[in-house]
């Protein structure tokens, strides 16, 4: 999957629940917090593997670098952390021996930039893994797959199933900050630079409903989500996106940093655990996963190799 222009993509997308203004609201009230974490984050060592693990435990927090993106890692109405990655994150940290998360806010296309600087210590973003960001991060096995969706007006007036069709149609045409959606509609054909990019899945809706653009792509459980109370637009049927000729299947996972190859390892073995005991579908669900979306794909496999 060819990214755009070399800027980090995403994942993915969503969002119900809380308004875009809560949910921004709860970014900038912990935002003080993740600043604050910054400055008093330890150099990494140079041990073979890194021991960033052991200074979790030490410290008994881990910070966990989000995009506040519903249902993957957001700040609630209530101001508390969740979203299906802080919580399947927290259950594996304390089984490794680390007591409690804390969340760093920041924008989807700054959570690659900010692990690597050591604002935080892991990605915990449900990030699709894909070459381009396997050449800056490492990944953990996917916790989850996803298919793409469309939002559209409501009846879908001009038809749009695919980025084939919005290519064909000449759709106006939109999607996040650094969502992996950019590259899938360069790829089927559209020129990038007439993508109207918003910040989240929720701008995204308003601008299908004001007629803006003909269409907004995401994933298919944030396209599903966040038009749940909109009474102008609706949600495709989910597909898979042409990569490469071939129909493609993304799965999100947790970044890491190159150096960490301990912690990444030992969060994929507790993850591994989760997936075969069927916790992982018990965690994830009340985000809105289902057992369509669980998953054996593996990190190497997404990262080409």
């Amino acid at each position: 999957m060819a990214p755009p222009l070399g800027q980090p993509l995403r994942r993915y997308g969503v969002a119900s629940g809380p308004s875009r203004r809560s949910l921004l609201a709860g970014v900038a009230a912990l935002g003080t917090l993740g600043a604050a974490g910054c400055s008093r984050v330890p150099t990494e060592s140079s041990a073979d593997g890194g021991d960033l693990l052991e200074r979790l435990r030490a410290a008994g927090v881990a910070r966990l670098g989000i995009a506040g993106e519903i249902p993957f890692g957001y700040i609630d109405k209530d101001g508390e952390l969740t979203g299906e990655a802080p919580e399947l994150a927290e259950v594996i940290f304390k089984r490794l021996g680390v007591d409690r998360v804390q969340p760093v806010p920041t924008e989807f296309g700054s959570l690659i930039p900010g692990l690597n600087s050591q604002q935080f210590d892991i990605v915990a973003a449900g990030m699709y893994v894909n070459p381009e960001r396997c050449e800056q991060v490492i990944f953990s096995d996917p916790d989850y797959q996803m298919l793409d969706s469309f939002i559209v007006r409501k009846g879908n007036p001009k038809g749009l199933h695919n980025y084939q069709d919005v290519v064909e149609k000449k759709a106006k045409f939109a999607t996040g900050t650094g969502y992996a959606e950019i590259a899938y509609a360069v790829e089927a054909g559209y020129k990038e630079s007439d993508i109207l990019i918003v910040p989240d899945q929720v701008a995204g809706l308003n601008a299908v409903e004001a007629g803006r653009v003909d269409v907004f792509a995401g994933t298919a459980l944030t396209t599903r989500e966040v038009v749940k109370k909109s009474t102008k637009a609706e949600v495709t049927e989910p597909f898979k996106p042409i990569v490469g000729g071939k129909p493609h299947v993304d799965g999100g996972a947790f970044a890491f940093r190159p150096t960490e190859t301990k912690l990444r390892d030992a969060f994929n073995e507790e993850l591994h655990k989760l997936k075969k005991s069927g916790e992982l579908l018990r965690i994830l669900k009340p985000f809105g996963f289902t057992e369509d979306e669980m998953t054996d794909l593996t990190a190497k496999e997404l990262c080409g190799g």
